[in-house]
């Protein structure tokens, strides 16, 4: 993998990561069109720099991570059915749903349902008045819809945003929940990841890692916080046209 690969896969994970167009899904279609020799390091290099990511969003809401236990309980709740679910199904996941023709309907099918969300959360009232008071029952339903984004091109965020929406949560309050969601679920699946993926990387591989984590870091940073704007002004159809675009683009790319 060269140094410009590097760079461009890690901005993708940054900037996709947090927002509800799959980052896995990118990740898949960018590497096929760079033609992306699929070996160990780069494996591993497309797990790791998710670190930093998950990093830019332990840092934009530290605050809200020290102000009490209320939310790591509502969270550790949300995370549980991923928890089951993703140790069963890992195996079958890695093994089937890895590919660029399941990303890109992931995409589409995604889009559509991104902006039938949107026309339901426009006049819709949040069911609670902070965050922290998302009743257990509801983070659970969360959670389990989470576990949909197992499949490569449904996106993690366009999951959770969704069930947060269904379990009686505003258009922000649900982007939020999956940001704060994201931090134990991705931190539990990148280091299952890595503890399965041998690591023994020449000085270069290094190199390019640590560039990879600090690129995924800054873009994860500046996507959030922009993310989170466009939501509250625009809402979420825009990411639904997107994602339809991309996806049968990346069709017609396959195809020919």
């Amino acid at each position: 993998m060269t140094i410009i690969q590097t760079i461009i896969l890690s901005i993708i994970e940054g900037l996709t990561e947090f927002l509800p167009i799959s980052s896995t899904g990118h990740m898949i279609l960018a590497s096929s069109i760079m033609k992306i020799q699929d070996d160990t390091f780069v494996k591993t290099f497309e797990i790791a720099i998710q670190l930093g990511a998950i990093l830019a969003i332990v840092m934009l809401y530290a605050k809200r991570f020290f102000q009490g236990f209320p939310i790591y309980f509502k969270l550790g709740t949300a995370f549980l059915p991923t928890a089951i679910i993703g140790f069963l199904a890992y195996p079958f996941i890695k093994a089937y749903l890895f590919n660029s023709v399941i990303v890109a309907v992931s995409l589409i099918v995604g889009g559509i349902v991104l902006i039938l969300i949107d026309k339901k959360v426009v006049n819709q009232q949040s069911k609670t008045d902070v965050l922290e008071s998302i009743t257990y029952k509801n983070a659970f339903f969360i959670g389990l819809i989470q576990c949909v984004s197992m499949i490569p091109g449904v996106s993690r965020a366009a999951a959770t945003i969704t069930g947060g929406v269904f379990n009686g949560l505003n258009k922000k309050q649900a982007t939020e929940f999956s940001f704060l969601l994201a931090v134990p679920t991705m931190f539990a699946a990148t280091g299952y990841d890595l503890l399965k993926t041998p690591i023994i990387f020449s000085k270069q591989e290094i190199i390019l890692l640590a560039i990879g984590l600090i690129i995924a870091f800054i873009t994860a940073w500046i996507a959030v916080k922009i993310f989170l704007k466009i939501v509250e002004n625009y809402g979420f159809k825009h990411f639904g046209y997107y994602r339809i675009i991309i996806g049968i683009v990346f069709l017609i790319f396959l195809r020919f």
